[in-house]
């Protein structure tokens, strides 16, 4: 065998070998897009399930109640039990209301039809603006916190509207769950950006559910599970940060509380400094 054989035979490896080396990695490739869109697939259903729940459940009531009443007629119902049924019908009236809202909320995140409007602004007065609206909503034993590392004077340019949906999502949250102990709102630079936890003493997230972190935040099943009547808060939290290019994770332990971190690229700045 000549030399031009033996390089005709090496390409033919080569070949041959880069070949099923390429053919492998599109395999792996498409066995991961596979994966990807049965695991789409799954969450796509046990959210719609879950809407489905949640839309469900008010409606029946409003509907029994409702229903109650024209059996038994307005007149002859005593006014105490005519009092609850209206009260109950109300309650459940504001929980679709506020559920339809935040479908519609969820649903301009994700088809990307909101739009971002960045200003500069104080952080200091940002935080303490969230921890005196969340203040007002905690229970008697429950204090409000703000800690930062950061100067007073610290600015930082964002889009305040989507920053307080944001906000008023994590808060409602922790409030959600904690009964007593304490709420905090800490903020720091991080990276190129603006890190902020909301770390509260509450429930927590049961130990058997804590493989499943992760997909709470994509609105999996385990959501409803630990976090009841929560609605979709997180799965707005982390559309909103998903637009602002951003990242959210969660930190739970039962019966200890709970942290959720979420970090956006922001321009900061100390104003004292001229920084």
């Amino acid at each position: 065998m000549d030399i031009w054989q033996i390089i005709v035979v090496f390409l033919l490896l080569v070949i041959v070998v880069g070949f099923c080396v390429l053919r492998n990695y599109y395999r792996l490739l498409l066995r991961k897009e596979v994966d990807r869109a049965r695991r789409s697939e799954h969450l796509k259903t046990v959210f719609l399930a879950n809407v489905s729940h949640a839309l469900r459940n008010p409606l029946n009531n409003i509907i029994s109640k409702s229903n109650d009443l024209l059996t038994t007629g307005v007149e002859n119902t005593k006014p105490n039990q005519l009092t609850d049924s209206l009260a109950q019908i109300n309650k459940d009236g504001n929980q679709l209301m506020y559920f339809i809202s935040q479908l519609l909320e969820l649903s301009n995140f994700e088809s990307g039809l909101q739009t971002f409007t960045l200003i500069e602004v104080n952080l200091a007065e940002l935080m303490a603006s969230y921890r005196r609206e969340a203040q007002r909503n905690v229970a008697p034993n429950v204090a409000v916190y703000v800690r930062s590392k950061l100067s007073p004077h610290c600015k930082g340019t964002l889009d305040t509207n989507l920053m307080y949906q944001l906000m008023m999502h994590l808060l409602q949250n922790a409030i959600r769950h904690t009964t007593e102990g304490s709420i905090s709102i800490v903020y720091e630079a991080e990276r190129d950006g603006l890190q902020v936890s909301i770390i509260d003493t509450g429930d927590g997230v049961p130990q058997k559910f804590h493989g499943n972190i992760s997909n709470v935040l994509q609105g999996d099943e385990s959501l409803n599970m630990f976090n009841k009547n929560s609605g979709l808060g997180l799965s707005i939290c982390k559309a909103i940060v998903d637009g602002m290019n951003g990242e959210i994770s969660l930190k739970s332990e039962e019966g200890k509380g709970t942290t959720v971190t979420v970090y956006f690229p922001c321009r900061l700045r100390d104003k004292k400094k001229g920084l």
